[in-house]
């Protein structure tokens, strides 16, 4: 499967010949280019990306125009039925949930039921999970669709919702905060969300194949998700309406969607306009500015309603991204020149090799990529992966640990990425290798208990009982209060 062992030296020669191909200048913005010499270079590049990359399974669209013009899909659907992925196959879009929802909510204001200003408390009155915050009686649409209302990304399972700061002063991305104006929508419309947005958005549009809840058509539609290693994971058939992650969709309904933004199809211009007019500026460190305010705001990159925005030397293009864990989607369009993109894939991979399919259909600066943050393919935890499942964790990891010898620690797997790559060895049951690993994690990383406590989960998974004993302790003893540790423990002295 896409597999071959890559040495690390040659790895570094790959990178020094491939890489500055996208760390200079990026291509010009190809919006005149002509179609055919577009679709030529993706369908040139694409396949060879998903196999580097470990990415079953890519949907794409291009606009020009304001109009789609061309819908291609590649790979597969599931690694293991090997069945290819065709125009009409659903994918799980994460938070490209949040833009249709967004084009809803400015309907609303259109008619009049919804004050983008007025606080949500008037539309939702009494108690909303936290506690007796006053400024919850602050937070408006406006600040949910641009993510200032102050809440977290997502509360921790089971605990309540926390509103960090004051509603409006910094971005912080929440999903949350989308949940909660799905609660007054669905109060000022009488209608179960998902209802609601059919008849709104997916009818109007003709988004034959989108919904917020799972269809038991999606069993067959669907594409599977794939974990880093390139492994089905599931479906995810959550059937529980979510306004910031559950949509499902595909790429033709997607690019009717983004065709309709780009015409302003179903709004007052004005209303358009708010999509694309700036209501804050992100930070560059990223997304989550919870814990404390930004050190510094990126120059090129803020945030309309429901879409991220970045201005370069081409002009403005709006733009989103989707990661739900294993599955990955992104989306880009420039508003003057209605040119754009978008992307579905199924597996976790899937944004490592977004830069370059972007580069080679639209050209152009594109700073929100960089933003975003995502190992690139070509990273050397990327070619680990692929040598550890060509040859074993063994030989893989001697060979890794020669060529790190004298490197900077910024060329270097960290703790996190180290542990992440055990978890995926273990979830895909290949443990012995997923040991290998964490074991080099807790020789680099003697003091940290979260890489002790994974090693003891995998020997637990393994079945040697008396080395999990041995490394839950030492988990315990750095951190006496790590609960996950601390349970483990007492499981294995009642059986013992």
């Amino acid at each position: 499967m896409f597999l071959r062992t890559i040495a690390f030296s040659a790895f570094l020669l790959l990178t020094a010949v491939v890489a500055p191909l996208f760390a200079q200048e990026p291509p010009p913005l190809r919006a005149k280019e002509k179609k055919a010499q577009i679709i030529a270079r993706l369908e040139s590049a694409i396949p060879r990306l998903q196999a580097e990359g470990l990415v079953p399974g890519l949907s794409i669209a291009l606009l020009q125009g304001g109009e789609p013009v061309w819908l291609r899909g590649f790979g597969v659907k599931s690694a293991q039925t090997k069945e290819p992925v065709a125009a009409n196959t659903v994918f799980d879009a994460a938070s490209l949930s949040k833009p249709v929802f967004a084009y809803a909510v400015l309907k609303l204001v259109d008619a009049g039921r919804l004050d983008l200003d007025a606080p949500l408390t008037r539309y939702l009155p009494g108690p909303y999970d936290v506690g007796d915050d006053a400024r919850l009686g602050q937070i408006t649409a406006r600040h949910v669709l641009s993510h200032t209302p102050g809440f977290p990304n997502w509360r921790r399972r089971g605990g309540p919702l926390t509103i960090h700061f004051p509603p409006g002063e910094r971005f912080s991305y929440s999903g949350e905060g989308f949940v909660y104006l799905s609660k007054v929508v669905e109060r000022i419309t009488g209608e179960p969300f998902n209802d609601f947005m059919k008849k709104t958005v997916f009818d109007p549009l003709g988004m034959v194949d989108s919904s917020y809840v799972w269809r038991e058509g999606y069993v067959a539609q669907a594409a599977h998700n794939h974990s880093a290693l390139g492994m089905p994971t599931g479906q995810n058939r959550s059937t529980e309406p979510n306004a910031a992650a559950s949509l499902r969709t595909t790429a033709p309904d997607y690019a009717r969607f983004l065709s309709a933004v780009m015409k302003g199809t179903g709004l007052k211009p004005a209303t358009r306009r708010l999509f694309f007019t700036p209501q804050i500026r992100v930070s560059e460190s990223g997304t989550n500015n919870t814990m404390r305010a930004p050190e510094k705001l990126s120059p090129t990159l803020s945030w309309g309603l429901g879409w991220g925005l970045q201005t370069t030397s081409d002009g403005t293009a709006f733009w989103h991204w989707g990661d739900n864990g294993n599955t990955k989607a992104y989306i880009v369009a420039y508003e003057k020149q209605r040119f754009g993109m978008v992307i579905f894939t199924n597996g976790a991979n899937g944004l490592s090799i977004a830069p370059e399919i972007v580069a080679e259909a639209l050209g152009g600066a594109q700073p929100a990529l960089a933003w975003l943050k995502y190992e690139s393919y070509r990273a050397p935890s990327r070619t680990l992966v692929k040598n550890i499942l060509a040859a074993g964790a063994g030989s893989a990891l001697r060979e890794y640990r020669e060529w790190r010898k004298g490197r900077e620690a910024k060329a270097l797997l960290n703790e996190a990425q180290m542990n992440r790559l055990g978890y995926d060895l273990k979830n895909a049951k290949r443990l012995k290798d997923a040991i290998e690993v964490f074991k080099l994690n807790v020789e680099d990383y003697p003091q940290s208990s979260n890489a002790w406590d994974s090693l003891g989960e995998a020997c637990l998974d393994d079945g040697d009982r008396e080395a999990a004993l041995r490394h839950y302790q030492r988990a315990v003893e750095l951190d006496p209060k790590m609960e996950s540790a601390i349970e483990a423990l007492k499981k294995l002295r009642e059986k013992k």
